[in-house]
């Protein structure tokens, strides 16, 4: 196979800038939609149906990839598909600042993954960033009136749960380097949205009863943005190396505090910035992991 060339030009950093901003401001107009009565799961069903409009054509154009690995391509749609439905119901129910925070914990489990699925060697570099990631985790999720260090609420074990799906999507990238990005990201819109299907299914949530606009708003936010951020984030992955990738997404973060200071007037302990530290320091020491080329 030969290297992918990085593409001159800001035109992905451009698409890694918007899928970084769209992620890190989705949860306001997903609040605004549950506010209505369209609750977070039937919004994720709304938007994604939208979005597998194109998706069930991309599926069917690239059947011959799919062919060729199909375990893989499943096991991508579940992966990414449950990092995206359990990301957003977590910033739907919890403070989006350590919601993202928690997310970005994926280095933990990148490290842990590489090392037993893909046999990667645990080099210093990566038990540093391992220990540096482990301990923001601790401090952020160490209760000091209790003395636990398990996630206080659902909201986060969601976001923990979503970066660990984050972790195996990437794992599962790298042994499907030859796939298009474009089958990645109907892989990703499918398993979005059969996870929020079997998710209201096991649940028994009743569909909620609101105003037809409601359900096309959350359509035209799978259309507009949450596909769109898909496909802008794949572009942009493939075109760059990933060392600089990582850090341009990084960008959510800052995004999502703002956002959430100038929206909802939420507030983030010292505590949790101290940890959010660690945490983003892992992140960007990872970033700089060049990869060799295949």
């Amino acid at each position: 196979m030969q290297a992918s060339k990085a593409v001159p030009g800001f035109l992905p950093v451009l698409g890694l800038l918007f899928s970084a901003t769209l992620w890190g401001i989705s949860w306001y107009p997903l609040r605004l939609l549950q506010q209505h009565g369209l609750e977070g799961l039937w919004a994720i069903i709304a938007s994604y149906s939208a979005a597998m409009l194109a998706g069930l054509w991309l599926l069917w154009r690239y059947r011959g990839e799919i062919a060729r690995a199909p375990g893989f391509v499943l096991a991508l749609a579940l992966s990414s598909g449950w990092c995206n439905a359990a990301f957003i119901m977590a910033v739907l129910d919890g403070t989006v600042v350590r919601v993202m925070l928690l997310f970005y914990l994926s280095p933990i489990w990148t490290v842990l993954l590489g090392w037993l699925l893909l046999g990667e060697a645990m080099s210093r570099r990566s038990l540093a960033i391992f220990s540096i990631a482990m301990t923001g985790a601790v401090i952020m999720l160490w209760d000091p009136e209790t003395g636990s260090l398990l996630p206080s609420g659902h909201a986060d074990w969601l976001a923990l749960s979503s970066g660990l799906a984050f972790a195996v999507s990437n794992v599962l990238v790298r042994r499907l380097r030859q796939t298009s990005l474009f089958l990645k990201a109907a892989s990703n819109w499918a398993g979005v949205l059969g996870i929020a299907i079997l998710w209201v299914w096991f649940a028994d949530l009743p569909r909620p009863e609101v105003v037809s606009h409601l359900w096309w708003s959350a359509a035209a936010l799978g259309l507009a943005g949450f596909a769109l951020a898909t496909l802008s984030l794949q572009y942009g992955v493939t075109q760059m190396p990933v060392h600089r990738s990582a850090v341009i997404l990084l960008f959510q973060l800052v995004v999502g505090a703002l956002s959430s200071l100038a929206l909802a007037s939420e507030r983030i302990e010292p505590r949790e910035w101290l940890g959010g530290l660690f945490v983003i320091m892992a992140a960007l020491l990872s970033s700089r992991i060049r990869e060799p080329e295949p």
